[in-house]
């Protein structure tokens, strides 16, 4: 691969973490009227309905334990944005992503045996302890937990994603999955936005933080890994925390502490040394 090639390559990668960041940070503007929740369904069901006129997805043929782990995937889906949302809604972006990516670190680590390991387990351990309620005593418990909670769903759809992606061509198991995670979001949905769901200003921002936060991420993080190898995609979408604090500082005004940044750059640098060398799925969010 030519220097241009993997620069064009990098690009693509750096593009989808940002693109899903900012989706990230529109999407808490529609929190006051639709709270977490509807912000969430609509993302989801947007995003659902393009794929669907996309992939047009079969189950056909298909054998009951892969559909199951299709519906397997969409409530995990589900979990996982709306935990990750209504963290969002209590603590600010960068520590919120920060927390969550301990999932796809803690997928990297099991997928990996080298001695090594241990080393980037006890800068992440660090970070995390760092940013917790009780050393950082200004941020939010609750918002912390459901982080993390969203965390470790996005450690399940990992593995769930590998299984989806074996069983069904292209994108079909994602697409039934998003699905699935509409259906089951659609109550919390509807009880948490109301009447503002029909408004046309809510439904056009939902609309882009489906496209920036599902569509446009997911085809640039396809395209650049045909390009890379799954180590250094992983080097760099584990850039995500340190991208969603630049975000949320410039488009939130979310200030952070010396100590948080600290925090951050330990997970970020954890979560690069064992994502370069796991022989896991690559950590793309839907």
């Amino acid at each position: 691969m030519s220097r241009s090639e993997r620069l064009t390559s990098m690009s693509l990668v750096m593009g989808a973490v940002a693109s899903v960041q900012i989706g990230a940070a529109i999407a808490t503007t529609l929190f006051d009227e639709l709270g977490p929740g509807g912000a969430v369904l609509l993302r989801t069901g947007f995003a659902a309905v393009a794929l669907l006129l996309f992939w047009r997805p079969q189950i056909r043929g298909k054998s009951p334990v892969q559909v199951r782990d299709a519906v397997l995937y969409g409530l995990t889906l589900a979990a996982m944005n709306l935990s990750f949302y209504a963290a969002l809604d209590r603590i600010p972006l960068g520590i919120a992503v920060t927390l969550e990516f301990t999932g796809p670190f803690a997928v990297a680590v099991a997928g990996s045996r080298r001695p090594s390991d241990l080393l980037w387990v006890a800068l992440a351990a660090a970070g995390i302890v760092l940013l917790s309620p009780g050393v950082h005593g200004s941020l939010d418990v609750t918002g912390s937990l459901l982080a993390l909670v969203a965390g470790a769903c996005w450690a399940t759809y990992i593995v769930l994603a590998a299984r989806v992606g074996r069983a069904f061509s292209g994108g079909q198991g994602l697409t039934l999955a998003m699905v699935v995670a509409t259906v089951v979001l659609l109550p919390s949905g509807i009880v948490a936005g109301g009447s503002h769901l029909g408004d046309p200003g809510l439904l056009a921002s939902g609309l882009a933080v489906a496209l920036l936060s599902s569509a446009i991420p997911y085809s640039l993080e396809l395209e650049a890994l045909r390009r890379l190898p799954k180590g250094t995609f992983g080097v760099l979408m584990s850039m995500e925390p340190a991208v969603a604090a630049l975000v949320g500082l410039v488009a939130l005004g979310q200030d952070l502490s010396a100590e948080e940044v600290v925090a951050i750059g330990l997970v970020v640098a954890a979560s690069a040394g064992a994502l370069s060398a796991a022989r896991t799925p690559s950590p793309v969010e839907a």
